[in-house]
């Protein structure tokens, strides 16, 4: 037989990388402009704060509560339809935003924003599951988020620059212009399937398939319209382990994104100027930590051929420390020393995303849209209550409790990955384990395999 021909190889599966990290930073971008534009907003509609925290919370609960059939209608209509749809809907959200004329009306925008974003990445997830080899898949999760994380990083800096010159409402105009823009590209660069793409050479199509015992390229084995096994889905302790750990990290997420900066203010006693520089070092962190748990996951994976352990290293090194870490931090004497300690629990906690956002894809085959959007709604409500909770232990006297909360689960959460979690074993179906390219074997290398 004849070797397969790699002179020509594409690279097109990394410019739908490229897409979906710019749609990620254009996610986050959004997510953070009400907070970047709550001081103006409050201003000139005469909001509390107790009012101003009630139109935050708007987008939290719809964006838990629709994640499943988010990520259900990316299964069934496919990813460059359902993304470029949810991102033109932006638009329309960052217009009304601006036409806003007191707490019902912007609360409601906010959480309409919610129900429209939240099938975002449970789709993405199933674009990833499509497009890259089960040995990829932590990599372009890890990217892709980190992204979103350099996108919250960005944000108040642009925020500020545009409403210095233009006023708060331009924030959500230009929002609205890049959401627009990146659909109608995405509409005419994106195919579902690299089947589709006519610039996939049959290299890459092989890197990402895999050969059969044959030497040919695996057909893709993907119903257009999939019927959710919900019986077997909801029933199954794999999918109710991999919500549970993701619950666990969700939580002590939501500390770096809503108490941070008070928490430096307030109890580390820094300066408002200190709070913006110190603030943003465990974010940068985290952009780190996204990109190289994905990537060291995969390492492993390759290395080692073992999804277990692969999946299941990282996630479990990333939750102990970032629990460590975070227990150091809450009983450090020094502040700057608390900082330091943030800076690394932060970078430890992002690891998990590579591993998190691979199992998905790795246990939930044409329906990994569904899965993802299941964990990410359980991470959410339980992310929800986080700033809540974290309030109260405060309001109580102890600024150590919190921390010692948070730490605590993730401790739970390590146990849960070591135990619980089986990278192997499908939630869509009773049998053992997973076969075919629809849910992602190893590929074998297309260099040296004969067709």
């Amino acid at each position: 037989m004849e070797k397969l021909d790699v002179s020509g190889r594409s690279h097109v599966r990394w410019v739908v990388l490229l897409l979906l990290c710019l749609m990620y930073l254009i996610t986050y971008l959004d997510r953070v402009s009400l907070a970047n534009t709550a001081t103006l907003i409050m201003k000139e509609y005469g909001f509390s704060k107790v009012t101003m925290g009630v139109i935050f919370s708007a987008f939290i609960w719809s964006y838990a509560l629709f994640q499943v059939p988010g990520g259900w209608l990316g299964d069934r209509f496919g990813p460059r339809r359902v993304l470029s749809t949810i991102m033109a809907y932006r638009t329309v959200i960052a217009v009304l935003t601006t036409l806003a004329t007191g707490f019902y009306s912007l609360w409601g925008i906010r959480f309409l924003l919610g129900v429209g974003e939240a099938g975002a990445f449970p789709t993405a997830t199933r674009a990833m599951q499509m497009w890259y080899p089960r040995d990829e898949r932590g990599f372009v999760q890890g990217i892709s988020h980190a992204a979103s994380r350099f996108g919250a990083a960005i944000g108040p800096p642009v925020a500020v620059a545009i409403m210095i010159h233009y006023g708060w409402r331009s924030v959500f105009y230009v929002i609205g212009i890049l959401s627009l823009l990146w659909s109608l590209l995405y509409m005419t660069v994106y195919r579902n399937m690299p089947e589709e793409d006519v610039h996939v050479s049959r290299a890459e199509l092989a890197r990402i398939r895999g050969l059969n015992e044959k030497g040919e390229i695996k057909q893709a084995n993907v119903a257009k319209r999939p019927k959710v096994p919900w019986s077997i889905l909801l029933k199954h302790g794999n999918m109710w382990a991999v919500m549970c750990a993701y619950a666990t990290y969700i939580y002590s997420l939501w500390f770096f994104l809503s108490w941070l900066p008070s928490y430096l203010v307030e109890y580390r006693h820094f300066t408002l100027i200190k709070t913006g520089w110190f603030a943003s070092m465990p974010l940068g962190a985290g952009v780190i930590g996204d990109a190289f748990g994905g990537w060291l996951t995969d390492k492993l994976l390759l290395k080692t051929n073992n999804p277990k352990f692969s999946r299941r290293f990282v996630a479990i090194v990333a939750m102990l420390g970032c629990a460590s870490f975070t227990m150091l931090a809450a009983l450090s004497s020094s502040p700057n020393g608390a900082v330091y300690f943030l800076t690394a629990a932060m970078f430890f906690l992002e690891m998990n995303i590579g591993p998190a956002w691979a199992v998905p894809m790795d246990i939930g085959g044409e329906f990994s849209g569904t899965v993802s959007g299941m964990m990410n709604m359980a991470g959410q409500f339980v992310g929800a209550l986080s700033p809540t909770v974290f309030g109260i232990l405060v309001s109580r006297g102890s600024w150590v409790a919190p921390f010692a909360v948070s730490a605590g689960l993730l401790f739970i959460g390590a146990a849960i990955w070591a135990f619980w979690i089986d990278p192997e074993q499908s939630v869509i179906d009773r049998g053992e384990g997973m076969t075919g390219p629809s849910v992602g074997i190893l590929p074998t290398p297309v260099a040296s395999v004969n067709r």
